[in-house]
């Protein structure tokens, strides 16, 4: 029998201009559909903007930001699996992204996470190792393995593909692998008693 597909995530954390992320991200999405067991939705935050001003607990989202957060809710909702691409901006990541990760919650509950990180000769690591804080309290587990590109600029050619496509295909290949296990482990036990229950 084969097993269903997943459903995979593929969330842009940087909204700036001149950014990365949306060629790290359109590579490794074309990687998991290459995969063979996901279905990719790519979340491109700076498409779904939300104000930084949050409402208060029982209020209503204010009409400009309520069509960006139906969306970006329903898009992670959707997903077994979730995957952060994120730069890192003065030792961490990108406001744009904490605040998508603020305005939602139950999204992300009982959910594998991983987590691709670029930047200078850190590689952004230091932004997704502080991810690595933020999720558990959003009831989500990040995965061992993640991806970190150094001098990233450096490391995508033309057409938006890494240099050293084998060693790049390799470590997509890792971390896809451990999301494929976790994100069907957690989705059967989400389908026998959703979690919080």
């Amino acid at each position: 029998m084969t097993e269903p597909m997943l459903r995979l995530a593929v969330v842009i954390g940087s909204v700036r201009k001149g950014r990365l992320g949306p060629t790290v991200a359109n590579w490794f999405a074309g990687e998991a559909r290459a995969f063979g067991r996901y279905e990719v939705d790519t979340i491109d935050l700076r498409e779904l903007p939300l104000p930084m001003i949050m409402p208060a607990w029982g209020e209503e989202t204010p009409a400009e930001a309520a069509p960006h957060e139906r969306e970006l809710s329903s898009r992670l909702a959707a997903a077994d699996a979730i995957v952060v691409v994120t730069p890192e901006y003065n030792h961490s990541f990108p406001a744009a992204l904490k605040n998508a990760i603020d305005w939602t919650r139950e999204e992300w509950f009982g959910k594998p996470v991983g987590l691709i990180s670029y930047g200078g000769q850190g590689g952004g690591i230091r932004a997704a190792e502080q991810l690595r804080q933020v999720f558990p309290e959003m009831h989500a587990m990040t995965v061992r393995d993640a991806l970190s590109f150094h001098n990233a600029s450096n490391v995508f050619g033309e057409g938006g593909r890494p240099k050293d496509e084998e060693a790049a295909a390799r470590a997509a290949k890792g971390l896809l692998g451990q999301l494929d296990w976790w994100a069907e482990a957690l989705r059967t036990a989400r389908d026998r008693r959703p979690y919080g229950s």
